[in-house]
């Protein structure tokens, strides 16, 4: 069990290791080893920190994700972080005298984001996850933008699970802003796979077009039919 004293220590812990590591290598650079372990203290501080109870330490966390991604880390114990985060409040669930407690929206989507920025095959496999099991309109459409972004697509796999949540909610419930980053996802997609040969896709287009959103985003979706028409000709 994570705890704020567990937590002090290990940051303590941390700054006496870098304090030495510094003094040693002074302005020259770091070899190999030294590297390693300045990475391996900062993967362990993000999996401990992502494992704390509240919502503040898990969104800590994902700042510390993010910097780490943005230095070019995309080790894949990272990749793991974001998925036990992606997963708070939906598939890891804790309560307390019935009620849930670690429900994190936000959490969730700048989970989704980041997936979308480690890029692999394994993040690829956690955002469609997320299309499974998520219930927050936000977050299903970050993960939708992140599939978009990473723009893989075996088999129809990944558009058939956006095509999928996105059905789901024109029957039930249309949201505009989920539509329009579905219809960015495929046009992404198109154009890095020079096309997209789904019914799903087609379908989810059509329905999108004549169904109950504002009238810029069923226009984006009659462009998009028509650009898919392109491929291949």
């Amino acid at each position: 069990m994570f705890s704020f004293k567990r937590f002090s220590i290990l940051v303590i812990a941390v700054l006496v290791i870098a304090a030495t590591a510094a003094a040693q290598t002074g302005r020259r650079e770091m070899t190999v080893e030294e590297s390693y372990l300045q990475e391996s203290i900062e993967i362990m501080i993000i999996r401990e920190t992502a494992r704390a109870h509240t919502r503040e330490q898990k969104l800590i966390a994902l700042d510390y994700i993010r910097d780490a991604i943005e230095r070019g880390n995309t080790n894949d114990e990272i990749r793991q972080t974001l998925e036990y985060l992606s997963r708070e409040g939906r598939r890891s669930l804790a309560r307390e005298s019935g009620r849930l407690v670690n429900n994190f929206p936000d959490v969730r989507r700048q989970s989704a984001r980041y997936l979308g920025q480690i890029g692999t095959e394994e993040a690829r496999k956690s955002l469609i996850e997320i299309l499974e099991y998520e219930n927050e309109p936000a977050v299903i459409q970050e993960a939708i933008k992140s599939l978009g972004d990473i723009g893989r697509n075996d088999n129809n796999e990944t558009v058939k699970a956006i095509s999928w949540v996105v059905d789901r909610y024109t029957r039930s419930n249309p949201d505009n802003v989920m539509a329009v980053a579905a219809i960015h996802a495929f046009e992404r997609i198109a154009r890095e796979n020079n096309g997209i040969n789904s019914p799903e896709v087609i379908r989810t287009l059509v329905q999108i077009s004549e169904g109950h959103y504002v009238t810029p985003v069923k226009e984006r979706a009659r462009q998009l039919l028509a650009e898919l028409r392109t491929y291949g000709n």
